[in-house]
């Protein structure tokens, strides 16, 4: 209760003032019964969502049902968000990271390169770093993660070391990669499709835009890890893992042609030639025809819970714009803190709170719909913004359930709670340090 209790307080410093200022003096653009109802439907969801007494997935699709059924939105409005091209990006870019999986292609780049690095616990620690943050900046990071995971455990044993001194290191390389490029986490993409929808003049994020912050994040975090293990690795631990053979899938040529399919994609991604969403769903398709993957495993290998949470949370943002919440939240805010860096980090930091204890998924759609009118009612640029809120939810170091590739780690590595806090509590502080150095200075506040 202590938990729920600290949550909802922090929540309340973005609800309850905007609808104090509301009830003191109401813009004529806003209707105000439909405004408490969203503040209301929000602060359920972010309960919901940090405490998980339902499925993720349920609470999202909950949200479109209680704002269209209170009158606040069209049935159209609540669920036109499902069929969004961002969705379809998201759903095209799961099915064609599942055919690297399914031929066995991801698994065997992984195997080659890690078992170059011998026995020097160094060169493994800092091997497996940059291949797993290479990899989770092309696919799922908690794919890349799962599948590392024996592999990382037998070539520690083999080298006579304990596992728990590379795994806790290895799950951060995930979330580092990840944000190096728009597929490496959800939340980036989340992010970028809630922007294309409530501030569509502004664009969105280029593939490789999130290199900017990823790739320095990346190559910093493997020079300390190599420089000084001492302090940033767990000590030895009694290794605990149920190791089971990794059976590495013959995908013969097929696991070739799916490697080639998904880097023409991104190719095709970064350089536009192809647009986003035909370039994903162009991708799995034809991994679906040339056999490299069948229809049954491209579904399955679609996290439809962040399918669901993100469809689901694009009908609070048509709500919040529709009612003009987003604009008593903006009005209030843009009032009473003027400093665009001020503001920059009292959000990252009410962001990275959030996602050390709730789904880093959930915590971006949250946030973002609330600071974009906030930008724009500041007469400032929401990219920097955005981006800050994406990095924020992506890097989050401090406890087990941050992210998926922490929880997966927790049990092999015989870790505690108080490891994650102890270790990531440092990196917690370089991702924000380097936030506050290179998102003002690639994305201006000043449009």
């Amino acid at each position: 209760m202590k938990r729920i209790a600290v949550f909802l307080s922090t929540i309340a410093v973005f609800l309850l003032p905007a609808t104090a200022f509301a009830a003191v003096s109401p813009p004529q653009a806003v209707n105000m019964p439909h405004v408490y109802i969203v503040f209301g439907v929000l602060l359920a969801a972010a309960v919901l969502f940090f405490t998980e007494w339902i499925p993720l997935a349920v609470t999202s699709i909950l949200v479109p049902c209680a704002l269209s059924t209170l009158g606040v939105i069209t049935v159209k409005e609540a669920w036109v968000s499902f069929g969004d091209t961002s969705i379809l990006t998201i759903v095209g870019l799961f099915m064609l990271g599942e055919a690297t999986f399914a031929t066995g292609f991801a698994q065997r780049v992984a195997t080659m390169i890690i078992s170059k690095a011998g026995h020097s616990e160094t060169r493994l620690l800092v091997f497996a770093i940059l291949l797993i943050a290479f990899m989770s900046a092309f696919l799922n990071n908690a794919g890349v993660t799962a599948i590392t995971l024996p592999m990382i455990i037998s070539i520690a044993r083999k080298a006579h070391l304990s596992p728990s001194r590379i795994l806790l290191p290895t799950a951060y390389a995930a979330s580092f990669g990840g944000c190096i490029s728009l597929v490496g986490q959800a939340p980036s993409m989340v992010a970028n499709g809630i922007l294309a929808k409530m501030a569509p003049e502004y664009g969105q994020f280029a593939f490789f835009e999130f290199a900017w912050y990823g790739l320095p994040l990346t190559l910093i975090s493997a020079v300390l890890f190599a420089l000084f293990p001492r302090f940033l690795i767990p000590p030895a631990r009694e290794d605990v893992a149920e190791l089971k053979d990794v059976e590495v899938p013959d995908g013969g040529v097929h696991m070739w042609i799916a490697g080639g399919i998904y880097f023409l994609v991104i190719i095709c991604m970064a350089t536009g030639l192809v647009p986003l969403t035909s370039a994903a769903m162009l991708g799995a398709m034809l991994c679906i025809l040339t056999r490299c993957m069948t229809l049954k495993q491209a579904q399955a290998g679609i996290d439809w819970t962040t399918v669901w949470l993100f469809a689901g949370m694009l009908s609070m943002s048509f709500a919040m714009n529709k009612s003009g919440a987003a604009t008593l939240i903006a009005d209030f805010v843009v009032s009473h803190v003027s400093d665009p860096y001020v503001l920059f980090c009292t959000l990252m930091l009410v962001t990275a709170v959030l996602t050390n204890i709730m789904s880093n998924t959930a915590t971006t759609a949250i946030m973002v719909p609330l600071v974009i009118p906030i930008a724009l009612g500041a007469h400032l640029s929401p990219l920097p913004f955005v981006m800050g809120i994406a990095m924020s939810a992506a890097a989050c170091f401090m406890t087990p359930i941050a992210t998926p590739s922490n929880t997966l780690v927790l049990r092999p590595g015989n870790y505690t709670f108080l490891d994650y806090v102890r270790y990531g509590f440092f990196w917690q502080i370089v991702a924000f340090a380097l936030s506050l150095l290179i998102i003002p200075r690639v994305w201006p506040f000043l449009p």
